[in-house]
């Protein structure tokens, strides 16, 4: 019933954009490969929303790699994992390089963000690690990979915290130097004016991932033409159920049954294709 799985880094070409889905569950990552999404992104924020706690590091390493692990099992395209700033310091870094490993994910993010982390969009903008800190952390996290399939996303939080583009681009290129495969570049303002002046200076050195959560416009094509490898739709998922579920809950009590929902829910059936139910009964 499991399929195998290419690596991230095969999925990151020239020319082409690579999209990412944000789930917190195996179900979720399902339907996101199910729509035609190359990889999942096991993101912190929804993994952290789904327990009901904030996503400042109050779960630890094993249970964020568990919530991955348990996607990756389930799906044929690879997980991404959000690994926040790495779990703590480099000693954390290398060891969470060789858990991920050994569980079958071959691509993750890590930000520079002091260890414990915040959300970035309820940072207060004084989070940074210094640039020589965080080389020091990718190129522990590089030296312990065992396969050369994986891939280190390094996540610069400069524009987060209010920085200018100029000290984006003087850490990405450290963080390149440093080893890193790709360089996130995320901006929490309205419009992807920040990004874009980022990618004008930028050059290709490595393929560039955005999130573009709070500019929703920017259409993936023109992403692409503006020189983006990788867009992840980070909580997407989490916040469409959230508002799923507040529909659906408050239906049934208002109206004391769900004969006005059931042509909006899923059938049953649908429930034991997406577990593969016929291949399981096969085995009996």
């Amino acid at each position: 019933m499991r399929t195998p799985v290419s690596s991230f880094r095969s999925l990151v070409q020239p020319g082409r954009l690579v999209r990412v889905a944000g789930a917190h569950t195996a179900l979720g990552g399902r339907l996101a490969q199910e729509a035609g999404f190359d990889a999942v992104w096991s993101s912190s924020l929804e993994v952290s929303a789904s327990r009901v706690l904030p996503d400042a590091s109050v779960l630890t390493m094993t249970e964020y790699l568990e919530a991955a692990a348990n996607m990756q099992k389930a799906l044929g395209v690879p997980v991404v994992a959000d690994c926040d700033s790495g779990y703590g310091n480099n000693a954390n870094a290398q060891h969470m390089v060789h858990e991920y490993e050994a569980a079958g994910i071959t691509a993750i993010s890590v930000e520079d963000k002091k260890f414990p982390k915040m959300n970035s969009f309820a940072d207060r903008g004084d989070s940074l690690v210094s640039t020589e800190e965080f080389c020091r952390k990718l190129t522990t996290a590089k030296d312990a990979q065992t396969s050369s399939d994986f891939f280190v996303i390094a996540r610069t939080e400069a524009l987060i915290n209010g920085l200018p583009v100029t000290e984006a681009l003087s850490r990405a290129h450290a963080y390149a130097g440093a080893g890193a495969d790709a360089i996130l570049i995320h901006s929490k303002e309205s419009t992807n004016r920040q990004v874009l002046a980022f990618l004008e200076k930028w050059e290709g050195r490595l393929p560039v991932v955005v999130v573009p959560t709070t500019y929703p416009d920017w259409q993936a094509d023109h992403m692409a033409a503006a020189g983006v490898s990788v867009v992840i739709y980070a909580n997407h998922g989490l916040r469409a159920t959230i508002t799923s579920l507040r529909h659906t809950y408050s239906s049934i009590l208002t109206n004391g049954d769900t004969t006005r929902l059931e042509e909006e829910l899923a059938p049953v059936r649908d429930v034991f294709a997406l577990q593969e139910l016929p291949a399981w009964q096969a085995l009996d």
